[in-house]
């Protein structure tokens, strides 16, 4: 079956939009209806704190953006209903918890997906990442399982060389 031929402006958005798919390892898709222009606002605000953005996007062209960029597997079924496409940020698990926050206090903000480094995420979790610590607490830990090894090695180590200290001077303390 022939792909119907769109329109200079919506093959433009679909270009725009591979592009948005293309340099954002973390994307939220959600759904929007009932929000008023202001709570759009303020969500937008929120997000632009953490480097992301938010973009209403036709599902079509979305769809077809999507195909363009290889995504196209995982959309089933089909998307419906209105959608907002975010994008950017370089803490996926903020950016979570900001749509998850602000989701919790509007009824009309409902996570459709996501993918986060190429793994689609489903609503979720989505939910599930939210729950995850920050990206640098999540480092500090990483950290700290890898340097623990070498404190354990220490600690050995010390605890040898105070034992054969100790022998020596009860040595010494007997001799004298």
């Amino acid at each position: 079956m022939r792909k119907k031929d769109i329109r200079p402006e919506k093959k433009q958005l679909v270009h725009d939009l591979v592009g948005l798919i293309g340099s954002s390892e973390t994307l939220f898709l959600v759904s929007y209806k009932g929000l008023k222009v202001e709570e759009f606002s303020a969500f937008r605000d929120d997000l632009a704190s953490l480097q992301s953005e938010c973009h209403v996007i036709p599902n079509r062209l979305f769809m077809r953006a999507a195909a363009e960029s290889g995504l196209d597997g995982v959309i089933d079924p089909p998307l419906a209903g209105d959608s907002a496409l975010i994008t950017g940020g370089t803490d996926a698990a903020a950016v979570a918890k900001a749509v998850r926050k602000f989701g919790s206090s509007h009824q009309a903000l409902q996570v459709k997906l996501g993918t986060v480094g190429g793994q689609f995420l489903s609503a979720g979790d989505v939910d599930m990442m939210a729950n995850l610590p920050g990206r640098e607490i999540l480092l500090a830990q990483l950290l700290g399982v890898m340097q623990a090894p070498a404190r354990n090695a220490a600690g050995v180590l010390y605890n040898r060389l105070a034992s054969i200290v100790y022998a020596l001077d009860e040595y010494h303390n007997s001799r004298s």
